[in-house]
């Protein structure tokens, strides 16, 4: 069974009167375990269709299948429950709470499923990320590499079928990015997650399985 099936995809937006095509008859399939690469210039659709596959958003057309659970039939509140089961997110911007400790932060998609032991949990992926000292610091007390390790630590707490990480390096200098991606795919491999990326960088998409590239809003190749 696929991970996940997109099939002929279309994202229209209205601006000023008009109907904006963002993304038009995007369609490919995922099996379980497959890194995937989104590539494309700025404004080409490629986080538009992140968010689709996500969930985040809902296509004018077409239909997406997450872990066989069509999206597109759902209200919000039901892609969420999806969201909290099956999917992780890392994104640019880390999109840590900032209110709540690095610890804290991990802890979130554990406490929502209601799960035993999230503090234990939490902290033992915060030691495999290589700060289980950093806990108790909040967002503004660590570095955007630091942040951005928590944030992985929190995309796996709830062991996800399929990971979305967009732009993951785009705040980062080359040597953090480099340990983040080294991260990256060591847990991806050890939890056999499904990945997705969207990136500008070639050289990160080309460690992945597969790579497709969006130009103007369409598929340009598979």
């Amino acid at each position: 069974m696929s991970i996940l099936r997109v099939e002929d995809l279309t994202r229209t937006y209205s601006s000023g009167g008009r109907d904006l095509m963002v993304l038009h008859g995007v369609s490919f399939t995922l099996e379980p375990g497959d890194t995937f690469s989104i590539v494309g210039p700025s404004g080409s659709g490629k986080t538009t269709l992140l968010g689709l596959c996500a969930g985040l958003d809902r296509a004018t057309s077409g239909s997406v299948y997450l872990n066989d659970i069509r999206l597109d039939t759902l209200n919000e509140d039901q892609r969420a429950a999806i969201r909290n089961q099956h999917v992780g997110f890392i994104f640019q911007n880390f999109q840590l709470l900032p209110t709540l400790t690095a610890l804290e932060n991990v802890m979130v998609p554990l406490e929502l499923r209601g799960e035993k032991g999230a503090k234990q949990t939490a902290q033992s992926l915060l030691e495999r990320v290589g700060l289980g000292q950093r806990g108790h610091h909040y967002p503004t007390q660590l570095s955007g590499g630091e942040q951005q390790r928590v944030s992985l630590a929190r995309a796996f707490a709830n062991r996800p079928k399929i990971l979305f990480a967009d732009e993951p390096t785009g705040n980062l200098d080359a040597d953090t990015s480099a340990t983040v991606i080294d991260l990256l795919f060591e847990l991806n491999r050890e939890a056999g997650t499904t990945l997705v990326l969207v990136t500008h960088d070639l050289d990160l998409a080309a460690k992945t399985n597969r790579i497709i590239r969006i130009k103007g809003g369409t598929m340009v190749n598979g």
